[in-house]
């Protein structure tokens, strides 16, 4: 099926709800995520120890598949980045590029989409999670004249200021403020994953 043959429904507080229950049912998702909120918040919620990172950094890997193949040097990477603790708490969204360019070796790594997860599962009020799902789902309802909720080039949603605006806009035009962004995070991925399968299968 082509893109512009989908025809998603379009946001409203009751789909939010339909996509938000339909998570509770799945297992999987449920307790990979209770078990990232006991690492993140109970046992390691700080970022001063590497082997508290290699921890959350490797869980964040194997749980979303961020296909990083070395993730030490990126623990290390985290590691060095001043004030990073404060600023995960003060909501700072500058922070979330900085930790996701690195360099491994001599090859120059932009590790955006994990760098999002890290930042979200430090403060998941502040830090939305960008992920190639929410970024089709964005794209989609934004192409029409009708409901044009915001300005942005897709390539511009790799900048992460950019991004959180946009989500903001998505959130103010549909009237969806009752729901958080961790909230939205999942309708959008849901939603995503459904109407934009990776090679027609569900992953």
């Amino acid at each position: 099926m082509k893109m512009e043959e989908r025809v998603l429904p379009k946001p409203t507080i009751q789909e939010v709800e339909k996509y938000l229950a339909q998570w509770d049912t799945f297992e999987n998702y449920t307790l990979q995520e209770k078990a990232l909120n006991k690492l993140f918040f109970e046992l390691s919620p700080e970022n001063k120890d590497v082997s508290d990172i290699l921890i959350k950094a490797s869980s964040l890997n194997d749980f979303y598949s961020t296909n990083i193949f070395s993730i030490y040097p990126v623990a290390k990477h985290i590691l060095g980045i001043k004030n990073l603790d404060k600023r995960l708490k003060a909501g700072d969204e500058s922070l979330v590029n900085e930790l996701a360019k690195i360099t491994i070796g001599e090859k120059k790594k932009n590790f955006y989409s994990f760098a999002t997860k890290y930042c979200s599962h430090h403060n998941p009020e502040v830090f939305p999670i960008y992920d190639s799902y929410v970024e089709k789902v964005l794209c989609y309802f934004n192409k029409g004249k009708e409901d044009k909720f915001s300005i942005f080039k897709r390539s511009e949603l790799k900048d992460y200021s950019t991004f959180k605006a946009v989500l903001l806009d998505f959130q103010k035009y549909f009237g969806l403020e009752k729901f958080n962004l961790k909230e939205l995070d999942r309708y959008l991925w849901l939603l995503g994953k459904e109407y934009f399968p990776r090679d027609n299968k569900k992953n």
